[in-house]
């Protein structure tokens, strides 16, 4: 079973050494970021399963940074007890919220709750090998780096995901890919799958889509 992945974003390093000690025990992989902005460079090209959020943060302050995170759920640290706070983050999209100073126990039994919902349903990820595809967020991952890509890119890699067994001809696939993007045509599209490949096969070594000499194509599988 694969090691969860948790970020802990808090400017105070006393804070980070225990929680650093407790998660390892407790056999999480753990990440560190000492401000709001470092928190962003670190997802931009980083997933974690689960982030750990201090508010009272140098420059961009946790509040601010809460929005811009999607689909990694968060539990906010933070002093503040009013119940405003609370509510008010809570809506804002944190899953939980636990004030400091907090029990280490309370708070990894809070994390098993927040990985557990998380779980994904079927319809929201499509996975083929380590390549995940988040339908809701438009977002693409191997293992737990980010792929950028472009709108056509996405929506062929979509489709190809879906049917990994099958040769997709091209003449199906430009007309199903043109509900998502208007931008591919047959002349094109040997190019924007040319650039596909290379972007995932950048980041795994792997190649995972073969073309089929004539008719179209295919996830690769063994």
């Amino acid at each position: 079973m694969k090691m969860k992945h948790i970020l802990i974003v808090d400017d105070d390093i006393h804070i980070n050494k225990m929680l650093d000690e407790v998660l390892v025990h407790e056999r999480y992989m753990v990440s560190h970021a000492y401000s709001g902005t470092e928190a962003l460079l670190f997802l931009a090209d980083t997933k974690p399963d689960l982030i750990l959020l201090d508010l009272m943060l140098p420059g961009l302050s946790g509040e601010e940074l809460l929005p811009q995170i999607s689909d990694i759920p968060i539990i906010v640290m933070s002093a503040k007890v009013d119940v405003e706070d609370k509510v008010s983050l809570l809506l804002g999209g944190a899953v939980d919220y636990v004030t400091k100073p907090f029990d280490t126990k309370e708070l990894l039994a809070r994390i098993t709750v927040a990985l557990r919902v998380k779980t994904p349903s079927l319809n929201r990820t499509l996975e083929f090998e380590d390549i995940t595809l988040d339908t809701f967020t438009y977002e693409v991952f191997i293992e737990d780096k980010k792929v950028k890509l472009t709108r056509t890119e996405y929506a062929i890699l979509k489709l190809l995901i879906q049917n990994p067994k099958q040769v997709i001809v091209k003449s199906f696939l430009l007309e199903k890919i043109s509900e998502d993007t208007p931008d591919c045509t047959e002349s094109s599209l040997k190019m924007h799958i040319s650039n596909l490949r290379k972007k995932l096969r950048d980041i795994s070594g792997k190649d995972y889509i073969e073309a089929v000499w004539g008719i179209g194509f295919k996830m690769r599988t063994e």
